[in-house]
């Protein structure tokens, strides 16, 4: 019986978890399997690979054929390298305790401005703090600017009319005698 090495997919639409079993090679996809010999969860991050070595040692030894998902799983797992007597290194590192997000973002933010870790998420940033206040400076210096410009400019008086405002003035004298009529 030819047999083959190779992942049986399991879990749901766009999250699948794969078994490495050893099946007969006629077999379905996620058919009847002779022997389940590991894991692998790639949408984790990290993907976690786990792969009983002993076993898979025993099916190579003995002629089960591995897909080259499988060969990928194992030349990361260290197997392949065991079975083929290749030196070169395993891909897989002992995973580490994952610190939580707020953890790892302090510890970046810190590292990017040399501030200190607790006051990384409480704070504002001090360079984005010091140029909100320059906008808030220029902003009122512009204002100031304005109000000045407006108390140094000439008012025109209704006595000395420019030519082509004489319509203006006559209505302007119109509405005051109308005042001082409705105060009598």
């Amino acid at each position: 019986m030819a047999t083959k090495i190779r992942l049986k997919r399991l879990g749901k639409i766009r999250s699948p978890h794969y078994r490495i079993v050893v099946m007969d090679s006629r077999t379905k996809r996620d058919g009847r399997a002779i022997e389940e010999i590991g894991i692998y969860h790639p949408k984790n991050d990290p993907s976690v690979i786990q792969v009983n070595s002993e076993r898979a040692q025993y099916w190579l030894s003995v002629g089960a054929q591995p897909t080259e998902a499988v060969v990928a799983i194992f030349k990361r797992s260290g197997d392949w390298q065991k079975f083929t007597g290749d030196t070169s290194p395993s891909g897989i590192d002992p995973q580490p305790e994952k610190a939580d997000k707020i953890a790892r973002f302090n510890a970046a933010l810190a590292e990017a401005d040399d501030a200190p870790k607790a006051d990384a998420i409480t704070k504002k940033a001090p360079k984005a703090d010091e140029a909100a206040k320059a906008d808030e400076a220029a902003k009122a210096d512009e204002a100031e600017a304005k109000v000045d410009d407006q108390a140094a400019e000439p008012e025109v008086s209704a006595e000395a009319p420019a030519e082509g405002d004489a319509e203006v003035v006559e209505a302007a004298e119109a509405e005051k005698a109308d005042e001082t009529q409705v105060d009598a």
